[in-house]
């Protein structure tokens, strides 16, 4: 059983740096219960589009490889890692 975060951003959005080193102190804190990816819209559009990202930042939760949860926009830490930890079990 894994849980993932894909990370959905790009280089200019104001919000996606905003919420980098908040995603980190999760990805670090959680260690090996949770990968994290981060996907680069502009680069990766086939993704971001496979999964209907609209708008950035999106924060989707998978577990087995299928989508749980999302999270659009800046979020504070502890809403994110609810998402999450609501998966782990």
């Amino acid at each position: 059983m894994s849980v993932e975060l894909l990370d959905f951003y790009a280089d200019w959005c104001g919000p996606c740096k905003v919420m980098e080193p908040l995603i980190e102190e999760i990805k670090n804190e959680m260690g090996d219960k949770l990968q994290v990816r981060k996907i680069d819209v502009d680069s990766d559009n086939d993704t971001a589009t496979q999964f209907g990202v609209m708008s950035i930042p999106t924060f989707v939760v998978l577990k087995d490889g299928q989508e749980v949860d999302r999270a659009v926009g800046s979020q504070p830490k502890d809403s994110i890692v609810s998402k999450i930890t609501a998966h782990l079990s």
